[in-house]
């Protein structure tokens, strides 16, 4: 595999016409917000085409969606048991990178989880889990959640 400005390019427009993933996001808030006894904005595939630009705009991020996005996609093993750990892995990771800095990594890793039971099919072991964690990536760094549209209660201001 060979990871290069026009293969990061190929990349972001391959997901960024992914009609699937805003959907399968929107399943993932709608399933989420009960939970925790909240009501969770839907995303549009417009905003979510914006968020990709956005994601794809920092160069650094880019260049590591894309090879994480392409090794997914491409990962397939016979006995899918074997390949579980590294799909998984793979699929946390690009969750995270697309989501950015913590707590939103963390919470992207576990929303991966959460939103990977609930994504099948593909022409490979890895398939499921790259929507999976463009799903969850995308819907943590999204608005939407009410505890992300106001201050922190826990920022201490400078004396």
């Amino acid at each position: 595999m060979e990871v290069t400005p026009a293969t990061v390019a190929d990349e972001r427009d391959r997901i960024r016409d992914d009609e699937r993933v805003p959907v399968l996001i929107n399943g993932v808030r709608d399933r989420l917000g009960p939970l925790f006894g909240v009501e969770v904005d839907h995303v549009d595939a417009d905003v979510y085409r914006e968020e990709v630009d956005a994601v794809f705009a920092d160069g650094d991020r880019a260049v590591n969606v894309a090879g994480l996005s392409m090794l997914l996609r491409e990962l397939d093993c016979p006995e899918d048991y074997p390949g579980f750990v590294v799909d998984e892995f793979l699929g946390r990771q690009l969750a995270s990178t697309v989501a950015g800095n913590q707590p939103l990594a963390l919470l992207s890793e576990a929303t991966f989880h959460f939103a990977d039971v609930h994504v099948h099919g593909g022409n490979t072991a890895g398939a499921d889990d790259r929507r999976a964690a463009l799903a969850a990536g995308f819907q943590t760094r999204l608005p939407g959640w009410a505890w992300r549209e106001s201050p922190s209660p826990f920022a201490v201001d400078p004396e």
